[in-house]
């Protein structure tokens, strides 16, 4: 395996959190996945958020670090391989969208003291998919308290992701997710096992799945 921090992103409902157990046990990787649903404030965010947004995001932000530090102090981090199904900076990502400009502006304040602490991850996974087919994910997963998210939400964020990744020149694998069918369909992780068999430039690389 080429690879010793692998993350991978994308919008809500693109399949992560799916992908990463279907690597992590092909590889027989570390896995650590988002502990969304310890969120006391995420369901009663998409029914007020405006009043609940800060605090949201504040408590994601140290539930990510809280679990990814433990990588800094790890002694085998390159002799075997983790498989995360989120990046760090998806806290300030996401916070953009959600938070208005004086709260951003302190959120990025001690984002950006906690994100030089951590391990960047060698290589980016990004799912990306319409938001027909997020939302179709979404009310086949059926959690209650995302079944109204908006087409508004998903689209501002999909943005942001795609502004971030062309921005910064990370290495990435830029997956269309179109037609993702992690579980029902191996050629479509075998795609992604492939490619992540080869070294690459800095940059986007874009694959399509069969």
């Amino acid at each position: 395996m080429k690879y010793h921090f692998i993350t991978i992103e994308g919008n809500i409902g693109a399949g992560k959190t799916t992908l990463a157990h279907l690597l992590a046990k092909h590889y027989n990787s570390r896995l650590i996945l988002e502990e969304f649903a310890d969120n006391p404030f995420l369901s009663k965010f998409y029914e007020n958020p405006k009043q609940y947004a800060f605090p949201l995001e504040l408590f994601f932000m140290a539930e990510r670090y809280k679990q990814l530090k433990e990588l800094v102090h790890t002694k085998d981090l390159f002799q075997s391989t983790t498989i995360t199904d989120y990046l760090f900076t998806k806290c300030l990502l996401f916070a953009r969208v959600t938070l208005p400009d004086e709260e951003f502006r302190l959120y990025q304040k001690l984002f950006d003291i906690i994100h030089q602490q951590l391990i960047k991850p060698e290589i980016l996974i990004y799912l990306h998919a319409p938001v027909t087919r997020l939302q179709q994910n979404i009310r086949k997963r059926n959690r209650p308290y995302e079944q109204a998210i908006p087409d508004e939400y998903l689209f501002s964020i999909q943005e942001t992701y795609t502004n971030y990744i062309k921005q910064h020149n990370m290495k990435t694998l830029f997956i269309d997710a179109s037609n993702a069918d992690f579980l029902g369909n191996e050629k479509h992780v075998q795609v992604i096992i492939d490619a992540l068999d080869k070294e690459y430039d800095e940059g986007q690389h874009y694959f399509t799945l069969p």
